[in-house]
């Protein structure tokens, strides 16, 4: 294996002995670690899985699932297909079948299950045309290849009174009969990738199209619509997160053109206009487990806040928070639904810069409330930079950033800042760019958290560190004669200087 995946699987066998289970086994099982490393990337690597796949992991590319592809899968003139054609779908395959009387249907469901058809979606009985008192049971031809049962299922049969004899039925299947993947693969052109999966938004389904699925994109977007109950939107994003307000260019491929939709994430309702703020159902596990980390009375300050999915559920758990974005309508959309969950009286929101807001009002509340600090009764600070492309760039915004003598250890605020990485150990990678931005090592002072893969060979990170006190604090020199640029302590400028250095 690469030493990503190697760093990967040490990485997620952490995760799950920590955070997952919380146990207190010293013993991780290794089928599990794998489990969970696919959770996280998406990909196990094949060898592993044919070695262990009878321990936790069908194969999905069995013979029988080829046969049963080319059995029961569309008519092979959709190939190619841009514009769904329901009726085009439509084919006969000829399946073995059993009489029945009607009164004996069910028990016989039961003995027989194992050479029953089990196919989703298909009827496993169904009338007989020729005799109102029978049911035609239809059976698995792959089970029974030949047209003729063997010797255990005639023995069951004849117990329950049932002729032996197996009959061919012309079994029509239809467009409603076939799932979107197997729509998809008897469209696009053989040999290519299908995509059928998709974040779902509320009513909106959204996708990320290669290149060669754009010529389909419509049939796709429709197909998704049919087999999705609930879905009422297809779109595709048509261009990467580059902006300044991390929205994306969309198209919609079918459906309505409604992009105002409501989410529901973590026992909290969000609503938010898709096309014009961020917003990503697959980060739900790390808001919670962000939100796990408080308790109330803590102060949370988040930096990039979008429509409030750290704000919302910390204010939710009696907490101070304050909550900031720079998109106006990222920040309008968190008015709102701070209203929608009444929390609007417990959020002080902010539509600023970054680094503006770190240099105001997180600066104003850490010098009003760090002096202010209590033995008996410690309220812990929480600094949230969920910005991954560029959070790292505004670490260097806690140099010096308040002007007093250092607190305790523990009054030092705790900041969870996001990253990607395409390094081959990305936890490295996130704590240097993090150190050369402060301005200090972090070595046994910061802990890295894989939050999820990206894309191949990029990874998302959480470092979490207290900012510490020599970054932290400016101290008031004694001389005040000395000019104001000769006021910074030796013992900050030294330390600071060895590490840059």
């Amino acid at each position: 294996f690469s030493s990503r995946t190697l760093w990967r699987l040490g990485y997620s066998a952490r995760l799950l002995k920590t955070n997952n289970f919380r146990t207190a086994a010293a013993n991780t099982s290794f089928p599990a670690v794998w489990m969970l490393l696919a959770q996280y990337s998406g990909r196990i690597p094949r060898l592993f899985v044919v070695v262990k796949k009878n321990r936790f992991f069908t194969m999905p590319d069995t013979v029988e699932d080829k046969a049963d592809l080319e059995l029961y899968s569309p008519h092979p003139g959709v190939r190619g297909m841009t514009q769904l054609n329901r009726e085009a779908f439509k084919r006969t395959v000829v399946v073995p079948v059993l009489k029945v009387k009607k009164e004996t249907i069910n028990t016989l469901l039961k003995s027989l299950k194992h050479v029953v058809l089990q196919r989703p979606g298909l009827k496993r009985v169904v009338e007989d045309p020729g005799d109102e008192d029978s049911r035609l049971l239809i059976l698995d031809r792959h089970k029974i290849p030949e047209f003729s049962l063997g010797e255990s299922e005639q023995e069951v049969l004849k117990q329950l009174h049932v002729h032996p004899e197996v009959s061919k039925y012309n079994l029509e299947l239809t467009y409603e009969n076939f799932k979107s993947e197997e729509i998809l693969r008897a469209v696009l052109p053989e040999g290519q990738d299908v995509t059928s999966g998709f974040s779902r938004v509320g009513h909106i389904a959204h996708l990320n199209l290669r290149d060669h699925q754009l010529p389909y994109r419509h049939l796709i977007g429709q197909v998704i619509i049919d087999k999705n109950p609930g879905i009422t939107c297809v779109v595709n994003k048509t261009n990467i997160i580059d902006s300044t307000y991390r929205n994306f260019q969309m198209e919609v491929l079918a459906g309505e053109s409604n992009l105002v939709t409501k989410v529901k994430e973590n026992n909290i309702v969000y609503e938010l206009d898709f096309s014009k703020v961020y917003w990503n159902p697959r980060l739900s596990t790390e808001h919670s487990r962000i939100v796990e980390l408080l308790k109330p009375g803590d102060v949370l300050f988040d930096v990039f806040a979008g429509i409030g999915p750290f704000a919302i559920p910390a204010a939710k758990k009696k907490c101070h928070v304050f909550a900031n974005d720079l998109n106006p309508e990222s920040y309008n959309w968190l008015l709102h639904n701070c209203r929608l969950n009444k929390v609007d009286k417990k959020i002080k929101a902010f539509n600023m810069d970054g680094r503006d807001f770190l240099l105001g009002p997180v600066r104003e509340e850490l010098s009003k409330e760090l002096p202010l600090q209590k033995e008996e009764q410690k309220t812990s600070f929480h600094i949230v930079m969920n910005l991954p492309a560029l959070a790292i760039e505004f670490l260097d915004a806690f140099r010096h950033l308040l002007v007093r003598e250092p607190c305790g250890t523990a009054d030092l605020p705790m900041v969870h800042c996001y990253g990607f990485s395409k390094h081959e150990n990305p936890a490295k990678d996130i704590q240097e760019r993090a150190e050369a931005s402060l301005g200090t090592s972090l070595d046994g002072r910061c802990s890295t958290y894989l939050v999820r893969n990206v894309a191949p060979n990029k990874e998302m990170l959480c470092i979490s560190f207290q900012i510490p006190a020599d970054i932290l604090y400016k101290r008031p020199c004694p001389d005040e004669a000395k000019p104001a640029s000769k006021r910074l302590c030796t013992s900050n400028k030294f330390s600071e200087e060895k590490f840059l250095s």
